[in-house]
């Protein structure tokens, strides 16, 4: 299976999505600072998830998440939960 996620960094309030065959495994990777592109945004916190069973579904989804429609539909369907982070951009 393939996972599609989001973190929310409590230092500056942002979000990052990105995919892995290894959830648990990347998620720790994230908070340990193993990932170049949030090291510097820890600490983070898994806010969402979506499981596929292909990789191809998993690689569109995220990039769908990534631009603009796909961002703001699931600033839209977090809402609630950003709103409780105290999310930047909502």
């Amino acid at each position: 299976m393939y996972y599609v996620y989001i973190l929310f960094s409590l230092k500056d309030k942002k979000l990052y999505t990105g995919f892995s065959k290894n959830l648990e495994k990347r998620i720790i990777q994230h908070k340990n600072g193993s990932v170049k592109s949030t090291t510097n945004r820890r600490p983070l916190i898994l806010i969402y998830y979506e499981v596929y069973l292909q990789k191809i579904d998993a690689e569109k989804r995220e990039k769908y998440l990534k631009g603009g429609n796909g961002r703001a539909s699931i600033k839209i369907q977090l809402k609630n939960q950003l709103s409780k982070l105290n999310y930047k951009y909502l």
